[in-house]
């Protein structure tokens, strides 16, 4: 039977510490946007509305956070019950991640205090794809709170209510399923609407099947990277086994986001410009090479029973999921002449606080609470 139990351990340490200061001087100037607007601290304009706190804060941020998802979909859509351990760790960076994208657009929106029209129907309009972006996104973060509060509610043995929860516990776990599959394409059909502005190599009609599906694999490699991370600071056994038989799922998702994504751009002509130099060529190269790179580690088994050759391709694996995203909202992106974008040290302090408050919380859970599995012995020995 799975048994989780909390790390334990001191929890202030200095790490601790110094991320707990990281954040305070993130929200300090939280606190001066909300004080003085986003001109104060931001060096968005009308060229570029949406810069590194949706780029990097939702876009890719929300893919990190896909672990509860792509777990969801192979042990509760699959069947695959023996990945149920890593479930409810997934779930934790799910729910950390999506809430603090959460909290990101909330900083991001200029009339922040009209954020409750969303939920207005009279102001609802259902054929706007940022509204179903928006809708999903805020539905899905009640779902993860909710999924995770098992580890809660044993951690204070409340029983009864556990399993009046459970009784229920189906229906989120359908809806943990639908609503990222929604909004992760939908991230994707968000840039379609840029038109000529957004750059030929990432404007495709395959951009939500290109986000989806690299969503799913981001997923899938942040468990990974997750349960690594865990051992080595917590001084637990690796998850090796489990994880190989984990990492055998991606390259075939790899194989066919790359034949989608090659494939479209020559058939569309666009190989010369993909090949013409300059910084969006480079980084539309620089992308899919770290894509393949990912995929020419994971496609042999020996490497996938490797704990440091399957850490670093995971890794590898995130870097290119997350340069493919901020590609096609920052880089592929040109509004016209005139207009630049590079982050203010604001809003980067800003985005390294809400980083920071996630790993405090992510420690404070698992140190705290039942999250982590206990591993039986034989995986200490791999």
């Amino acid at each position: 039977m799975e048994v989780n139990k909390p790390v334990g351990g001191k929890l202030f340490t200095r790490t601790f510490l110094a991320l707990f200061t990281i954040a305070l001087i993130g929200m300090f100037f939280v606190a001066k946007r909300y004080m003085y607007g986003l001109g104060a601290v931001t060096n968005l304009n009308d060229g570029f509305p949406w810069g590194i706190w949706i780029a990097y804060d939702v876009v890719v941020g929300t893919a990190l956070a896909c672990g509860g998802y792509s777990m969801a979909l192979m042990v509760y859509v699959f069947n695959k019950w023996e990945y149920h351990p890593l479930v409810r760790s997934a779930l934790l960076t799910s729910m950390f991640g999506y809430t603090l994208a959460g909290v990101s657009v909330l900083i991001d929106v200029g009339r922040y205090w009209q954020a409750y029209n969303i939920v207005v129907p009279w102001y609802s309009n259902l054929h706007s794809v940022m509204f179903e972006v928006a809708l999903c996104v805020g539905l899905y973060i009640l779902v993860l709170w909710v999924e995770f509060a098992p580890a809660v509610l044993e951690k204070f043995k409340a029983d009864a209510l556990h399993a009046r929860l459970n009784r229920y516990i189906f229906a989120f776990i359908a809806l943990g399923v639908l609503l990222p599959t929604m909004h992760q394409s939908s991230l994707g059909t968000m840039m379609l609407m840029a038109g000529y502005k957004l750059s030929p190599l990432w404007r495709t009609g395959f951009l939500p099947l290109l986000f989806l599906i690299s969503a799913i694999t981001m997923g899938f490699a942040v468990v990974i990277v997750e349960s690594c991370l865990a051992s080595l600071l917590f001084k637990r056994p690796l998850e090796t086994p489990l994880l190989a038989k984990l990492a055998g799922v991606i390259p075939w998702l790899l194989m066919v986001y790359l034949v989608v994504r090659v494939e479209d751009v020559n058939l569309r002509g666009l190989l010369p410009l993909a090949f013409s130099g300059g910084l969006q060529s480079d980084l539309f190269l620089l992308e899919n090479a770290l894509f393949f790179l990912a995929l020419l580690i994971l496609i042999y088994p020996s490497n996938q029973r490797n704990p440091r050759l399957l850490f670093a391709a995971a890794c590898t694996l995130l870097a290119a999921g997350g340069l493919y995203r901020f590609n096609t909202y920052i880089v592929g992106f040109d509004p016209g002449t005139g207009w630049q974008y590079f982050p203010s040290a604001p809003e980067l302090l800003i985005t390294f606080g809400i980083i920071a408050i996630e790993l405090m919380g992510y420690a404070w859970f698992v140190k705290r609470l039942p999250v982590l599995p206990v591993l039986e012995p034989i995986q200490a020995k791999m």
